[in-house]
């Protein structure tokens, strides 16, 4: 079955020129979307990406996207230029798509949503693993009570593309990414989804994290001082009361894009490992198995969200496209399940504001989206 969107053709921006916005081109072309242009970070390399993605115009600036009378922008530049993109974009009412963090603070973040809310706009952030198939399959065992009562979520996120100390980029710099880095890049997706799949919610955060290199080239090539994160370790409690764990590393050697996570209830377990995004590992009393996407029926929303048979892998990508093609379909009216807004984007902004401030007193601190 294939992802519900819309026949209309939508005229679209991408603000970010970067390999996530190369996604997001993508997957606005294939939902069907007319792309009028692009803006990057220069004059000349917004023309350089148009040319190279075959669209008409090359923006030079926020102003000349919104004039442009698109219908929606996907914004995919640096951490720090979202929320001044976006609110000019939401005042002109049109729809975003704008990447994580949706703010580099959580007031910034939650301004932004409240801003999405009053202007009646489709506003969505891409926290896309929610589109993995088997994800959906777990998430509708959950709901139907298949795992009992959590008593432990835990997981962690690795990566090792900063293990290198000349490794660097905009992201290091706290001024242009925010003041976590790896908790914000990719902890974020953690959270979300953990959240998102167990129905569960972080209420506080008891967490640590440390640098790996104390300097990294800035942008003129000379050392400069690191103080985002390489790594973190986050302790939390839900709502509930059930405890978890997840550790978040950009240095982690051999690890490329590990988002692992294990729910464990008190009459079953599960277990989801991004690199290998086709099967769950399903754990039970003396009994455990792999479930593999499309084995059997499956849920509802295993099955919209299955492109391609089984056996042919789906990955990141495909997780993207189906975000995005919710994303079209919503504008038309449409509520596709499980799509992610600006309201998630101010939540996971406040989930990493509770672990800066954690690592800064060394003290349990309450998640409080809007305080």
């Amino acid at each position: 079955m294939t992802v519900s969107a819309s026949t209309r053709v939508r005229r679209v921006a991408v603000v970010g020129a970067g390999m996530i916005g190369a996604l997001h081109h993508r997957a606005a072309v294939l939902a069907g979307a007319r792309v009028e242009g692009v803006l990057a970070s220069r004059p000349d390399r917004s023309a350089e990406v148009a040319t190279r993605w075959g669209v008409p115009t090359a923006f030079g600036s926020i102003e000349e996207v919104v004039d442009s009378g698109v219908d929606l922008v996907h914004v995919a530049s640096p951490n720090a230029t979202h929320a001044p993109y976006v609110r000019r974009l939401l005042a002109a009412g049109i729809h975003v798509i704008c990447e994580k963090p949706l703010g580099v603070t959580r007031t910034e973040a939650v301004g932004l949503a409240d801003a999405a809310d009053a202007a009646g706009v489709v506003a969505t952030v891409p926290f896309v693993y929610r589109f993995h198939p088997i994800v959906r399959e777990v998430r509708a065992r959950a709901a139907d009570g298949e795992f009992g009562r959590w008593t432990l979520l835990h997981g962690s996120y690795l990566q090792d593309w900063m293990l290198s100390p000349q490794a660097s980029g905009w992201r290091v710099d706290a001024g242009a990414g925010g003041a976590s880095r790896a908790f914000a890049d990719i902890g974020s997706h953690w959270c979300d989804l953990v959240e998102w799949v167990s129905g569960e919610r972080i209420a506080a955060v008891s967490a640590q994290r440390s640098v790996a290199f104390e300097h990294r080239p800035g942008p003129d090539g000379t050392p400069a001082p690191v103080s985002t994160e390489d790594s973190a370790v986050a302790l939390f409690r839900t709502h509930s009361g059930v405890l978890g764990s997840v550790t978040v590393s950009q240095v982690a050697p051999g690890r490329r894009n590990r988002l692992w996570f294990e729910l464990d209830g008190t009459a079953a377990s599960a277990v989801f490992d991004q690199e290998n995004p086709e099967q769950v590992w399903l754990g039970g009393p003396g009994t455990d198995r792999i479930l593999s996407r499309g084995h059997g029926p499956g849920a509802a929303e295993q099955q919209r969200l299955s492109v391609l048979p089984p056996g042919h892998p789906q990955g990141f990508a495909h997780c993207m496209e189906a975000f995005v093609a919710d994303t079209y379909a919503a504008v038309t009216g449409e509520k596709p399940s499980g799509l992610p807004t600006f309201e998630d984007g101010a939540r996971s902004a406040a989930v990493v504001e509770a672990m800066l401030r954690s690592s800064e007193s060394g003290s349990w601190t309450a998640v409080e989206v809007r305080s």
